[in-house]
């Protein structure tokens, strides 16, 4: 079911943007582009009328989709937190960690009765 949710929901994406760039902008948009005079069903009003209820029902089903997807990911979802299963699993391995970290000798800067500089000299 997610899935086929998904499909529907990438599919009007897809037309949702695809629709928003042919629409006419101030600047001319990408199509119908120039005034396109005439009386037909496509003349410069009904072009925009039609894309702008085209736009209006791929957004209200982007919406309806987004909010499925919310919905059936919050049921699949478990009730625990991350916190609460990395507490579990450090608890239940007898891991030593000590092990896994350098040695803190190899972390501090140089003394500086080793002979090593503290700072670079200047020459």
């Amino acid at each position: 079911m997610e899935n086929i949710v998904l499909t529907i929901h990438l599919i009007l994406a897809l037309a949702l943007v695809g629709i928003v760039l042919i629409q006419r902008s101030e600047g001319g948009g990408l199509g119908l582009g120039g005034g396109g005079g005439g009386d037909g069903i496509m003349s410069g009003r009904g072009a925009a009328t039609a894309l702008s209820k085209i736009t209006w029902v791929l957004a209200v089903g982007f919406i309806i989709t987004s909010m499925s997807l919310t919905i059936i990911a919050s049921r699949n979802a478990n009730s625990s937190s991350i916190f609460d299963r990395l507490g579990n699993e450090s608890q239940s391995e007898d891991i030593d960690t000590d092990a896994l970290l350098p040695p803190t000798d190899e972390l501090l800067p140089p003394i500086k009765g080793e002979g090593a500089p503290l700072v670079p000299s200047a020459d």
